[in-house]
């Protein structure tokens, strides 16, 4: 099995600089190099710039996707920062379902060279890899092989950074590539949130993933209940999802989730937010 490495910047790849810790080329490249058994072959395609994963964004995963259909008969290995791996897992399963295809992400919470992690988390990603027996989004960290359609990052300092929240089987997406020019964001209900400010985001977005209270409620509210009609009335498509960790939405449990499902919005289930932003992105 050939290894198609797409390295696309982060903490990984990083050394120490009188201004703190910046991407240093060949760095991830040359550690996966020497890690490649005998008769493997290794491509590498490196972003430039490199990215800090905070800007990694739509026109990003597409061109990810290029190159994972450029070589379909690689195990196409993605270096990346972890602050948004979840979204590039989330939104790469989401883009590729129903094709048979092998991606690993990998990343660490310290730079190759300072402490085994990063090292660990390489040498796991390149050895599942080149293992038979699997397909879809993966994600090496911390020890363990997780799925990458329902990553969840929960913790910023410790190794063992990342969790994978169960999804239901993805359908096949209306698209495979995501449309930069969609304007999409996941927006939160709190308690005391002004209906102003919710119909303003509203009104600058094509869509939105909505986290909702527990298992799918939302406040005693005419005018919050208000602004959710008129979007979808638009046309804009509004998913909700809890923002509880695990057990998702339940329609129909609480008489408060009522006025949810009765302006249109769509129940994301079990899907983590980023699941959902992705299943929305393709889907619209």
């Amino acid at each position: 099995m050939d290894i198609c490495l797409i390295h696309t910047g982060g903490t990984i790849g990083m050394a120490p600089s009188p201004e703190g810790l910046v991407p240093e080329r060949g760095r991830v490249e040359h550690a996966v190099a020497a890690l490649m058994p005998k008769g493997a072959r290794l491509t590498t395609h490196v972003f430039d710039p490199l990215l800090d994963s905070a800007s990694v964004g739509p026109a990003d995963w597409n061109r990810m996707l290029d190159l994972v259909d450029a070589d379909p008969e690689a195990s196409i290995l993605i270096t990346h920062g972890t602050d948004t791996m979840s979204f590039t897992g989330a939104a790469l399963a989401a883009a590729l379902a129903g094709l048979d295809r092998r991606v690993m992400l990998c990343g660490a919470m310290a730079p190759l060279g300072a402490g085994e992690g990063a090292r660990a988390n390489l040498t796991l990603a390149v050895a599942m890899s080149l293992a038979p027996g699997w397909s879809g989004v993966k994600c090496a960290f911390a020890q363990k092989v997780l799925e990458g359609g329902g990553l969840v990052k929960h913790d910023t300092r410790g190794d063992d950074a990342f969790r994978s929240v169960p999804q239901a089987p993805l359908p096949a997406p209306g698209a495979r590539r995501f449309a930069p020019d969609r304007r999409f964001a996941m927006l939160a209900l709190t308690p005391g949130l002004p209906a102003a400010a919710l119909t303003g985001a509203l009104e600058a977005l094509d869509g939105a993933v909505l986290r909702v209270f527990g298992s799918g409620t939302v406040m005693d509210d005419p005018a919050i209940h208000a602004a959710l009609r008129d979007a979808t009335g638009q046309g804009k498509r509004l998913r909700a999802v809890s923002q509880c960790e695990e057990g998702g939405l339940a329609p129909g449990n609480y008489a408060a989730g009522a006025p949810l499902w009765a302006a249109g919005v769509e129940n994301g289930g079990r899907e983590t937010p980023e699941a959902a932003l992705a299943r929305l992105w393709l889907d619209a």
